[in-house]
């Protein structure tokens, strides 16, 4: 190790990390003890900003305590350990400076850790960092696991990747037939229909390890593809009777169908206790009418998982929603227009229409997203998950899936991440300025070094939350991770196009695309504000 890195005491790290900590629940308590009288969510409501605020400090400070035990497999993994905790706790103090007030904290709160933030937020040290790596730690095998979707991924997926980005194109059917083939719709669906989820760790972590391969050649071509059924596939196994399990659970485990999600609406994002869409009784059956949005894959998919108001006193709020497995045709990327055939339909049905229109976007393309419009489109009785028992359970159907697809999306964030650092990399030993490769500059240096940590510590703390979740635990963190990592995922692919210079801005080079990329992942998945504010705000506060 280079003699510039001081060496790694991981008790350092965690002495700056409890202080940092209670300064986190000395605010959580100061804000409760304002709120008295009030609901946790009025509470929330006055401080926007500080519950806001408090939310992201609170995520980074438990990534770094839990990093720690990465910290100790050796020193570089102690190094990078301590650069992220002084990072961490750094950032709680540049929220509360000149602030101390409104998070009921005194002026000198953090000031004993001021020598260990100076020690591993110096450039020298940061610039000496870059020289290190760290292993993944993953055992055998997830190491397995990793290595088969990376070769999946750089061979099927990385070639077509730039091709569909800049022409807006269709994933090619080859991609989604040799994911199947490998069993990546199946990671989730119990070994019983078909798939390989035996109910233990490993359901989470292959799932985590695999989606970080495929986003690393891309986010929409190969990230994002498993997602979708996945999510379907756990509402299914919470809510879904024996005979919609094996009616649809083995199909999903080898891609005979393909699943997208139709929740959101044009009016209702993240507040799904609003939504309008509705699904109203008609003989053995449903009919489903209104808008929903931001369905993305909704063409090429041959099922939509689509949440919809059942009962009409809309005071029930999200008591009111079920969810439904929606069968369609298959349509084209730039459009679609189906009518029901009347064969299809039983004696007496009238045939419904769906439409869809495509939402162009500036990344994430490949699966494309659209607003659908439904016009009194038919669903047998047998499509409503859970049955007349799932009539009202809608809403905690979907989030059993939601919940699961944060930590994904982190996952997702961990592997656009990875491709940008190693885009940055290396363009930046090749690449000569007034004399010197920038990568012998301290400052190209000091962000690389800066970079690989944050990819580290969050792709360690993914790996802890797939482990929660596997207990049935970890909601808080599953958020948490979301709405960290996405974001950490904005700085670092603007980081990796900044060291390309004006080669980062033309669209030659790849990192170009993982910047616009990266900029989804803080909306979908739950918006950053709504799940900052919403969920871990209100979790921590006790609500």
């Amino acid at each position: 190790m280079a003699l510039e890195i001081p060496k790694p005491d991981l008790s350092e790290a965690e002495a700056a990390l409890s202080i940092a900590e209670a300064a986190v629940n000395k605010t959580i308590s100061f804000l409760k003890a304002s709120g008295e009288g009030i609901s946790v969510g009025q509470l929330i409501d006055q401080n926007q900003v500080v519950c806001y605020e408090l939310s992201h400090a609170a995520a980074g400070v438990k990534i770094a305590s839990s990093v720690l035990e990465f910290g100790s497999f050796g020193d570089a993994e102690a190094a990078y350990a301590c650069v992220f905790a002084a990072d961490a706790v750094w950032d709680l103090g540049s929220k509360i400076w000149g602030r101390e007030s409104e998070w009921g904290l005194s002026p000198g709160e953090l000031d004993d850790t001021r020598e260990f933030v100076a020690k591993w937020r110096d450039p020298k040290v940061l610039a000496a960092v870059s020289g290190i790596s760290a292993s993944n730690h993953l055992d055998s095998e997830f190491e397995m696991v990793s290595d088969t979707f990376r070769k999946f991924a750089e061979n099927k997926v990385a070639p077509v990747a730039e091709h569909i980005h800049r022409k807006n194109g269709d994933i090619p059917e080859e991609v989604i037939e040799g994911l199947a083939e490998m069993g990546g719709f199946g990671l989730s669906v119990p070994s019983e229909y078909g798939g390989f989820a035996s109910g233990g760790e490993g359901d989470y972590m292959g799932m985590v390890v695999a989606t970080e391969e495929l986003s690393r050649a891309s986010l929409g071509v190969g990230g994002s593809l498993i997602t979708r059924p996945e999510i379907l596939t756990r509402a299914l196994v919470k809510g879904g009777t024996e005979e919609q399990k094996q009616r649809w659970l083995p199909k999903l485990a080898t891609a005979e169908i393909l699943a997208a999600v139709a929740v959101t609406e044009p009016d209702f994002g993240s507040d799904v206790a609003g939504l309008k869409v509705t699904a109203t009784p008609d003989g053995d059956g449903w009919r489903i009418n209104g808008v929903k949005t931001w369905c993305t894959f909704g063409a090429r998919a041959d099922v939509l998982m689509l949440l919809a108001r059942t009962d009409p006193d809309r005071s029930k709020a999200h008591r009111g929603l079920s969810l439904f497995v929606v069968p369609k045709p298959r349509g084209e990327g730039e459009g679609f227009s189906f009518s029901q055939e009347v064969a299809d339909l039983p004696e007496g049905v009238t045939p419904g229409k769906m439409e869809g229109r495509p939402i162009d976007t500036l990344g994430y393309r490949g699966m494309h997203s659209y607003e659908l419009a439904f016009d009194n489109w038919y669903v047998s009785g047998d499509c409503l998950i859970g049955g007349e028992e799932g009539l009202g359970k809608g809403f905690y159907f979907q989030m059993e899936g939601f919940e699961n697809g944060r930590l994904q999306t982190a996952a997702r964030a961990v592997g656009v991440m990875q491709a940008a650092l190693e885009a940055a990399w290396s363009y930046a030993e090749n690449r000569v300025v007034f004399g010197s490769p920038i990568f012998e500059y301290q400052l190209t240096k000091a962000k690389l070094a800066r970079m690989a940590v944050i990819i580290q510590a969050a792709r360690q703390f993914t790996y802890y939350v797939a482990r929660l979740m596997a207990k049935g635990e970890g909601a808080l963190e599953a958020s948490m991770v979301k709405a960290y990592v996405c974001r950490a995922a904005e700085w670092v692919t603007r980081e990796a196009l900044q060291i390309h210079g004006g080669m980062g801005y033309a669209e030659e080079f790849p990192v170009s695309r993982y910047f616009v990329d990266a900029r989804v992942l803080s909306i979908f998945e739950g918006a950053d504000e709504t799940l900052a504010l919403k969920v871990v705000a209100r979790r921590l506060l006790g609500d």
